[in-house]
């Protein structure tokens, strides 16, 4: 009976041991997972006549550099260095945090007169900017990315999303010495105007016909519509360019002339607001 006991407490001080080992391991896999492997570094763009832009450079915190630099290139619209949607969707910065961890210097900036979350912060700036004025804001980035110590100079590509698949070609053609490799994410294959026209106005619209209009009566309330977090703000862009439109509700039918109201002009600046 003693020998038994014996044997029994030798047993459970050895399950003891082996569980301790069991967690201690588990614990200090689990620290390791909170090892920091990216870092950050916050940049000022100057953009020349006194236009200075926001920007953020993100770099391995692990191993040795000089590192192989991207440029990310923001799509259309009002966006900021993240590409932010309705506050909480930033597909730059998950761009940049997998190839940051994945060995890669990353540079992304808000476009000229944005600020966090897509706000326009400076209104007359960014309501006069044009597609050369984008070109040269992310050459003055290209610039930049270059010139930072943890950069290999001889390995830079840039990633152009949507219209920065348009600027980013014409950018590499003009830097053929600086550049790579060029990434082309939801490349354009039309027009501006029509492809304004479609985002900016024909998409909203037929999102506010196929989702917004929860019970499908044809007809949706415009204030609820506009404060939608995904397309409120092109919803009512699209309404205030159609002057014939005062009701506070309106209908699929009125979807479709609204979308036939709005000239190649409206849709040109819209590519641009």
């Amino acid at each position: 009976m003693t020998l038994s006991n014996g044997l029994l407490l030798i047993a459970i001080l050895a399950f003891s041991s082996l569980a301790a080992s069991i967690i201690k391991g588990q614990q200090s896999a689990l620290a390791q997972s909170f090892i920091k492997i990216t870092k950050d570094r916050d940049i000022v763009i100057d953009l020349g006549n006194g236009v200075k832009t926001n920007a953020q450079l993100t770099i391995p915190a692990l191993g040795k550099g000089p590192y192989p630099g991207v440029l990310l290139i923001p799509g259309s619209g009002a966006v900021d260095m993240n590409e932010t949607v309705a506050k909480n969707v930033k597909p730059f910065w998950q761009v940049t945090q997998y190839l940051t961890e994945r060995g890669f210097v990353v540079l992304r900036y808000d476009k000229r007169g944005i600020g966090t979350d897509g706000t326009i912060i400076n209104h007359n700036l960014w309501g006069n900017t044009t597609v050369n004025d984008l070109i040269h804001d992310a050459e003055k980035a290209l610039d930049v990315l270059i010139r930072q110590p943890e950069v290999d100079p001889k390995m830079i590509s840039i990633i152009g999303h949507s219209e920065g698949a348009i600027i980013g070609p014409r950018v590499a053609i003009d830097n053929q010495m600086k550049v790579k490799n060029i990434v082309l994410m939801g490349a354009v294959a039309q027009d501006f105007p029509g492809l304004a026209q479609f985002q900016y106005i024909g998409l909203p619209i037929e999102y506010t016909t196929q989702v917004l209009d929860k019970n499908h009566t044809g007809s949706i309330n415009i204030q609820q519509t506009i404060k939608d977090p995904l397309y409120g703000r092109s919803i009512a862009f699209a309404l205030a360019n159609n002057k014939s439109y005062s009701s506070t509700t309106t209908s699929a039918t009125s979807h479709h002339q609204l979308e036939n109201n709005s000239n190649s002009t409206t849709s040109r600046q819209a590519a641009w607001k």
